[in-house]
């Protein structure tokens, strides 16, 4: 509760920690429009969103599944690979549309090297829409490839066969050989890039 004359009462927003508004008005101040990051367990969200003085306006979404049902991505939805061609769909369709600067929005999320979010924007980049960034951050390109899900499902092989057939049940299921993993994001990755350079 309030208490006394000078209280002030903050934001509902605020008071829910669902939006930090001096980060939001440095965003604004760009005059850019927002690349906003969304991440669940299973699928990725990524936005553009325009501000207008009568209320944000979204101009594109792209998720995640998208990449299964249009280029037959077998991977997690939730690892990096997956938040990689995400942004890499995402950042083609901007472009597609007529947008070709944005800027990183990720809500009250913490920026942490090498996160997911941070290949959704390594994505984009890649796409060709420019977005400030710090390149130190960026995950490796052997990360957003998904080398360590290889290595490690080789190593599980000669290893212990019981637990990658555990540990790797998913793919198994759709047909994936995670030994193999980088291959299949390649051929994924190239199918992207020649639907954008056809249209």
């Amino acid at each position: 509760m309030a208490h006394g004359p000078r209280y002030n009462v903050k934001y509902r927003r605020r008071r829910e920690e669902k939006t930090d508004y001096r980060k939001r008005l440095k965003l604004l101040k760009s005059g850019l429009p927002r690349l906003v990051v969304r991440r669940g367990i299973w699928n990725f969200t990524v936005q553009l969103i325009e501000y207008r003085e009568d209320g944000d306006r979204t101009v594109l979404t792209v998720h995640s599944k998208m990449l299964y049902k249009k280029f037959g991505w077998l991977g997690h939805r939730g690892n990096t690979p997956t938040a990689y061609l995400t942004g890499l769909l995402f950042g083609f369709e901007a472009i597609k549309r007529g947008y070709k600067k944005a800027i990183l929005d990720i809500g009250r999320h913490s920026i942490t090297k090498g996160s997911s979010i941070l290949a959704v924007l390594k994505g984009a980049l890649d796409a060709g829409l420019e977005v400030p960034h710090s390149p130190d951050k960026i995950p490796s390109e052997e990360r957003i490839m998904g080398k360590h899900i290889e290595e490690y499902a080789k190593y599980l092989i000669k290893n212990n066969k019981d637990k990658y057939k555990k540990q790797f049940s998913y793919y198994l299921k759709v047909g994936l050989k995670p030994e193999e993993f980088t291959k299949h994001f390649m051929e994924v990755k190239e199918k992207i890039i020649s639907y954008y350079k056809e249209k």
